[in-house]
């Protein structure tokens, strides 16, 4: 039985780590779909399917690697953060049995929340499918107020201390479904265009208009770059299209540059993703 995990790392300057990230999950019994990291956003998204005793053994394996290289305090990048390990989330990829893959992946959240909070002595929030009613469910909410409004705040997360670890923030992970990260991005680098895209874009989801349904958006700098960028998550891919989005915004002609997926997609996905140009290993079966 495989599931798929893409977990989001708060580096994504330090070139060196993402090569020995890179080698060990070759040495893992792992399929590995997407590695990358970003500089303005000072994030790694990585993206790896298999046995879920191998997954938890990668994931465990590569927080040895990264945590003790990581400080929050010192950690700029434009994208909003609470955790070194900002978010794991598990899914159950194309072809496998929901029910019993389902069962495997809250098996194996468990399993990672508990191990992380026992090493690393880390607050462990339960999020999406995996959430029990402590608190909020949804990663927006769980990220409000970031990082540093965490520090001096009495937590109640489901594993771990109930204080913000003061280097390492805290983690979120939880079985979710499928979802689609994709960024827009525009030439000017002022993000004030790409700012108000996304709350136009957020304002259209919430009158429901059937083109953003599901959909969460954020304008952000890319100063490495001199671009700006609408960062999109479609949290209903059945029914919300990617390309429907890009066309949206060059409609507004905003300054159109560039389109780019993180992290995995499913084959079924290529339909309403013919603007975004994929590696092959990033799609799944």
């Amino acid at each position: 039985m495989r599931l798929l995990t893409v977990p989001n790392w708060s580096f994504g300057r330090d070139r060196a780590l993402e090569r020995i990230c890179r080698d060990r999950l070759l040495k893992e019994k792992v399929r590995v779909h997407y590695l990358q990291g970003d500089v303005d956003h000072n994030r790694t998204v990585m993206g790896f399917s298999g046995q879920p005793n191998a997954l938890l053994g990668a994931l465990l394996a590569l927080a040895d690697l990264i945590l003790p290289r990581i400080d929050l305090n010192h950690h700029v990048g434009v994208h909003p953060r609470i955790g070194a390990l900002d978010v794991c989330p598990i899914v159950v990829p194309p072809g496998e049995d929901p029910s019993e893959a389902g069962i495997a992946a809250q098996m194996l959240v468990q399993e990672l929340g508990q191990a992380l909070a026992e090493t690393w002595d880390l607050p462990v929030f339960m999020y999406e499918k995996s959430e029990r009613g402590r608190h909020e469910a949804d990663l927006p909410s769980l990220r409000r107020g970031g990082f540093g409004g965490m520090l001096d705040r009495d937590l109640k997360p489901d594993y771990g201390p109930p204080r913000c670890h003061p280097r390492l923030g805290v983690v979120v992970v939880g079985v979710r479904d499928f979802l689609i990260a994709m960024n827009v991005n525009l030439s000017t680098p002022s993000p004030r265009t790409a700012m108000a895209l996304a709350k136009k874009a957020r304002s259209l989801r919430q009158e429901g208009d059937p083109r953003f349904l599901g959909v969460r958006a954020l304008g952000f700098s890319l100063p490495s770059r001199g671009l700006s960028q609408v960062s999109f998550n479609l949290t209903l891919p059945d029914i919300t299209s990617a390309d429907a989005i890009v066309e949206w915004v060059q409609g507004q002609k905003p300054g159109f540059h560039s389109t780019e997926v993180v992290g995995v997609v499913r084959r079924a996905d290529l339909l309403r993703l013919t603007r975004f140009n994929l590696a092959p290993e990033a799609v799944v079966d």
